[in-house]
């Protein structure tokens, strides 16, 4: 990670990490990411008034991700994390093409759970729109040509976290139905191919069992922001600001809740 210099102005080396998701499910990566990098400023984004982006067109996909990284770049963000797996699947390239930041992005942690499965047997849980990208398509050629994956859509669950609804019964049934593919063909890892599902990991644990390995990508991502880190921000200039096209009481309430700590939520301005 690149450290302080006389070449970089002290507003320069306090300019935030930027972090967006469809909604509140970047906050476990921007979680990581903080645990990694103690002293950084971080921006986050939560486009929870057009989530899900997994049932959006891709185009749509790809405009919001523009708006809202050009409006990052706007506000002097040093790097760009794309902590959403459907928008780095349909958008990503567009935004490395179009900005000069570094930009990180997520991906489905399929490397990890082939490489650690004793069954050679996988599930992914993630939205329709990923699963059916191209780049699933190359992690399973690059990375899991032994293993058989069950993709596994999963409609719904985003919604049901937005709504802070974890622990719900209808949360309940949708896992319930999610999860019987992928452990009636014998997975012993499980990738929780959306940031949302990361949410539900205690809730996932308690149904499949200690058997089964759940695997994310959040610290993975932490650890290539702090890798593409530009310069790194002088102690004393951690701090968080949130951002939401939603509701701004809802997102407070919810984003308060996950974060694990009170917050403010602010309203994104409407141009963006």
């Amino acid at each position: 990670m690149s450290r302080p210099d006389d070449s970089v102005d002290s507003s320069a080396s306090a300019a935030p990490i930027a972090v967006f998701d469809s909604g509140v499910g970047g906050l476990s990566v921007l979680r990581a990411i903080r645990d990694r990098l103690p002293n950084e400023p971080l921006l986050y984004v939560a486009d929870s008034g057009n989530a899900p982006y997994g049932n959006r067109d891709l185009d749509f996909i790809v405009d919001r991700s523009m708006a809202i990284a050009t409006w990052m770049v706007e506000r002097g963000a040093k790097e760009i994390v794309v902590a959403c797996n459907t928008a780095t699947v349909v958008a990503v390239a567009t935004l490395r093409e179009r900005f000069n930041v570094p930009i990180v992005a997520v991906e489905p942690a399929i490397k990890p759970a082939a490489e650690g499965s004793q069954n050679h047997v996988i599930g992914v849980l993630a939205t329709s729109r990923t699963l059916e990208s191209p780049a699933v398509d190359r992690l399973r050629r690059q990375y899991a040509a032994n293993t058989e994956i069950v993709l596994q859509p999963c409609p719904g669950l985003v919604e049901e976290i937005e709504q802070g609804r974890i622990d719900s019964a209808e949360t309940t049934a949708l896992l319930e139905r999610y999860l019987a593919a992928p452990l009636a063909a014998g997975a012993d890892h499980l990738v929780l191919g959306c940031t949302h599902y990361v949410f539900l990991r205690e809730r996932i644990r308690e149904m499949v069992g200690p058997g089964i390995t759940l695997v994310d990508s959040g610290d993975a991502v932490a650890r290539q922001t702090a890798r593409r880190l530009p310069y790194a921000a002088p102690t004393g200039s951690a701090r968080e600001e949130f951002y939401t096209t939603g509701d701004v009481r809802e997102a407070t309430a919810l984003v308060s809740s996950l974060w694990g700590a009170p917050v403010h939520v602010h309203a994104l301005p409407s141009t963006v």
